[in-house]
């Protein structure tokens, strides 16, 4: 599993959010900069996390960026997933239905298997509240 920018800057900006959910809303320029993202990505992702409901976007004046929820309701697993699509190690575990012709007599397969349902697990596990409170280090 290789979680690419798209997935590791838009578990940024949901901490950002997180971190400065006490000032109302914030705008992508604020979060461009303490987070050194472009303003153009960051455009991009958030135009992803508002699609998918995680955040509310307000254009103009006084507008900016919200979570739509408490933090500990966000996993990381989830958000990964919407950017990434998939947290799956390997190419035949990325889809609901294993199409690999190879799959019925796969040797690696249950090993794959064991490693994409230890991913999720933990990844299911660990919350935007847990990363913004640095517990994740406690978590096992």
């Amino acid at each position: 599993m290789m979680v690419s920018t798209k997935g590791r800057y838009a578990l940024r900006v949901m901490i950002d959010l997180a971190l400065h959910s006490d000032e109302g809303r914030v705008s992508l320029s604020d979060i461009s900069k303490r987070q050194q993202i472009s303003l153009k990505y960051l455009e991009n992702i958030t135009s992803i996390l508002v699609k998918a409901g995680y955040v509310d976007g307000t254009r103009g004046r006084g507008g900016g960026y919200v979570l739509t929820r408490p933090v500990n309701e966000y996993t990381v697993s989830e958000i990964l997933k919407l950017t990434e699509g998939t947290l799956a190690p390997v190419a035949c575990l990325g889809t609901d239905h294993n199409e690999c012709l190879m799959a019925s007599d796969c040797i690696t397969l249950p090993m794959w298997t064991r490693l994409d349902n230890l991913i999720e697990g933990y990844l299911s596990s660990v919350t935007l509240a847990d990363l913004v409170g640095g517990k994740v280090i406690l978590k096992q």
